[in-house]
């Protein structure tokens, strides 16, 4: 059982909905978020996405996209993220587990083994690429490697996905399954897919693994909508938000939304 499985094994425990935040690294600079991730961890987030910022987020909304623009153009880097993710698990002792998320370009550039190979000397649990074609595996053998180098690598599950494809990462799929809450790119939403109850309960019927729903949700109230469907909420945009409009005050308000709503 790896950290992922482990900390998912205590929100089972503890019969509640576990949550996912995201930050982008570097934005709006990289002491910010330290103290961001170090801040939700002590307050009650069970699991960290470190987006490693990209010229060509294609899954990301504006909200994100112009943060990695941000951080990009402030000079932040894929070492920079190594670096904090090390100073966290390291110097920090964030106990809950950091995924870094980024694009299959990232990757591909820095070297598949050795991007597995530091992300795990670093302390990182998972990885959630979204453009990884899982049809290539048998020329890249990148989700070889992060089994070798003890990476989860998260696999996904949207509205359209063909459910043979579905029932094949059943099959081996780790941690948990990031569940698209609808169609499009990544941001806030006011209500939820009509649909996205219904859509849930076929992937429960497809998965033993929990299900992480994200894409669009923003509110205690949407978290609650989702309990007894979902297994574990993602929130990013609705924080990136908070963080433009308050700066950090703003971003603990909207934690202890979540948390409480869990």
């Amino acid at each position: 059982m790896n950290v992922i499985e482990k900390q998912y094994q205590k929100i089972k425990d503890e019969h509640r909905l576990g949550l996912m935040t995201h930050v982008v690294v570097g934005y709006p600079d990289l002491r910010a978020t330290r103290e961001m991730v170090k801040m939700m961890a002590a307050s009650g987030v069970d699991f960290v996405e470190l987006q490693i910022p990209f010229s060509d987020p294609i899954g990301d909304g504006p909200v994100i996209r112009e943060a990695s623009t941000q951080a990009l153009a402030k000079g932040v880097r894929v070492n920079d993220a190594f670096a904090l993710a090390r100073q966290l698990v390291q110097e920090d002792h964030v106990s809950a587990p950091l995924l870094f998320m980024t694009y299959f370009n990232i990757v591909f550039a820095y070297g598949l083994e050795q991007f597995c190979a530091d992300a795990a000397a670093t302390g990182i649990a998972g990885l959630i690429i979204p453009d990884y074609n899982l049809d290539m595996e048998a020329h890249e053998h990148f989700d070889a490697l992060c089994r070798q180098y003890n990476l989860t690598l998260v696999r996904f599950a949207s509205f359209d996905s063909d459910e043979k494809r579905l029932r094949m990462h059943a099959r081996d799929a780790a941690g948990f399954i990031y569940c698209f809450s609808t169609r499009g790119v990544t941001g806030t939403r006011d209500q939820l897919d009509p649909y996205l109850v219904e859509h849930l309960a076929r992937l429960h019927g497809i998965f033993s693994q929990p299900l992480a729903v994200g894409f669009g949700v923003s509110s205690g109230e949407q978290v609650r909508a989702l309990k007894g469907h979902a297994d574990i909420v993602v929130v990013g945009s609705a924080l990136v938000k908070e963080l433009n409009m308050g700066g950090m005050a703003k971003v603990m308000e909207k934690i202890h939304e979540l948390v409480v709503a869990l």
